[in-house]
């Protein structure tokens, strides 16, 4: 037997290997997730978020190739993310609007498209400028998928199942970062342009899944059912009788806000009317503002999070990217975590289980943060980390699937399009406040840096605030959702407010 064959042989048996593996954890999903269907609509969704944290990593996996091939700073690094998150910013209530009146599958693959070819366009700049003006363009197009998803996991699943489903979703999301900073990361240490063209590549395979999809009917009336559970009880049907949320609100008698009881057709509200309407409600005020301050501090990290580790704790890119991803395993099993155990709780008839598990895991964070930022030594931080990775993304799953117990299922577009506009202005100075701070507060290098993340632990730290005050608000405002799910229920499944 000649070397050559034997070598065909043992790589032919490592894919069929691959191949049982690759079948063998589908088949687990399936069963997790209730069947085939709900698992493509699941990782469907889950690899939208992933394209776009890939990109945001990409950026700070790339940022020495970035600064020496053209020729800029830490504030410049900064820069090209912060414009493409205030471009994002703008655009998601527009795109909030489009989430409660068009047909969403097709609307979000047909802006997967134009996201894929911004990417390539950012891969064929010459200079700075250039590469700002495609930033912008991206940041337009990626704006589409916060009020995108948020309604279509409202409308394809269960609400006592929304906090592990979104897990499984926000888990993707968290697999695109581990992508942009290791995968492409370490592409871009050979060519940042080559970077940018392979993470494009798959969207356009991506938009074409996604326009597949079966488009959900409104206000959550016809969830995908999984696999062998008999659709007949109260919350199958839909929005008639509200979510789990809101029958437990009923069943402990809590007394609504009357004067924020919806009695007219959600979708009727203008878009000036509908944002008056999901500001006054108060949980989801502090929600937007505790969401604003941990993805602050994690587009900081995104941004940054290579350069810092390899300053920090004296190792190279590749032993940098390796170490995030076994941080990254911390962050999906967090998420996995935190949505489950809300869903757990809220069956267990604790009404504030969803958001009494984010605010313990956020104010967990800003503590487990510090030890690591502070050491030298990268065996000592990557413990810390990989329970801070944990403690920071527990707290997305349940905090997504509340937001939609504390809106009528007719505007959550419009809802979530408006937390994504506030959450994303915030977010949005992160990466160039990390690099201003660092360059001209802290002078730089090393110790800037260091000092620099430490001190932006302290709007980490305001998220922990906020959750733990929305445990006062969080039941009435569900008791409010509840009673205006139950005047509009007739309404919201009537034939005209179908997707035409």
């Amino acid at each position: 037997m000649t070397s050559g064959s034997a070598g065909r042989r043992a790589a032919g048996t490592a894919a069929a290997l691959v191949g049982r593996l690759t079948a063998a954890g589908t088949r687990s999903l399936e069963h997790t997730l209730g069947g085939a269907e709900r698992l493509r609509v699941v990782v469907l969704l889950a690899a939208v978020l992933a394209l776009g944290s890939a990109d945001a990593s990409t950026v700070g996996a790339s940022a020495t190739q970035l600064r020496n091939g053209l020729h800029i700073s830490n504030t410049d690094i900064g820069l090209l993310v912060s414009v493409s998150s205030i471009v994002a910013a703008v655009a998601s209530l527009p795109f909030g609007v489009l989430a409660d009146r068009v047909r969403r599958t097709w609307t979000l693959a047909a802006a997967i498209v134009l996201w894929g070819g911004a990417m390539i366009w950012s891969a064929t700049v010459s200079s700075f400028g250039e590469l700002l003006v495609a930033r912008l363009a991206l940041g337009g197009v990626t704006a589409i998928a916060g009020p995108f998803i948020a309604s279509l996991v409202g409308d394809y699943f269960r609400a006592s199942e929304r906090g592990r489903i979104y897990g499984f979703i926000l888990a993707g999301e968290l697999m695109g970062a581990g992508v942009g900073f290791a995968v492409t990361g370490d592409i871009a240490a050979l060519s940042w342009r080559a970077a940018f063209v392979i993470l494009a590549l798959p969207a356009f395979v991506l938009a074409w899944f996604v326009a597949r999809l079966p488009e959900p009917a409104r206000g959550g009336s016809e969830p995908l059912i999984p696999e062998g559970d008999v659709p007949d009880t109260d919350e199958s049907r839909g929005s008639d009788d509200g979510t789990a949320a809101h029958q437990l609100a009923r069943e402990k008698r809590i007394e609504p806000h009357e004067e924020l009881v919806l009695t007219q057709d959600p979708r009727r509200l203008g878009l000036l009317a509908a944002i008056r309407y999901i500001l006054r409600v108060r949980t989801n005020v502090v929600l937007i503002f505790a969401s604003a301050f941990g993805y602050y501090f994690l587009a900081g990290v995104q941004t940054f999070g290579v350069e810092f580790t390899t300053h920090q704790y004296g190792i190279d890119q590749a032993l940098a990217n390796l170490l995030l991803l076994v941080v990254g395993l911390g962050a999906i099993t967090g998420v996995l975590a935190g949505g489950a155990i809300g869903d757990l709780l809220l069956r267990h008839g604790i009404l504030n289980g969803r958001i009494l598990v984010a605010a313990i895991a956020a104010a967990g964070a800003a503590v487990l943060f510090l030890p690591a930022i502070l050491t030298h030594s990268a065996r000592t931080a990557v413990i810390y980390l990989i329970f801070a990775a944990f403690a920071i993304s527990a707290q997305n799953p349940p905090l997504d699937a509340a937001r939609l117990d504390i809106m009528p299922p007719l505007l959550w577009g419009r809802a979530e399009g408006l937390r994504t506009f506030l959450r994303t202005a915030a977010q949005a100075l992160a990466p160039l406040l990390f690099g201003a701070v660092s360059d001209h507060v802290f002078g730089g290098g090393r110790s800037g840096l260091q000092w620099t993340f430490a001190m932006m632990l302290l709007p980490l730290a305001g998220s922990a605030y906020y959750l733990f005050a929305g445990l006062r608000t969080y039941p009435r405002d569900v008791a409010t959702a509840a009673a205006t799910a139950a005047h509009t229920a007739g309404r919201s499944a009537s034939p005209d407010l179908r997707d035409r």
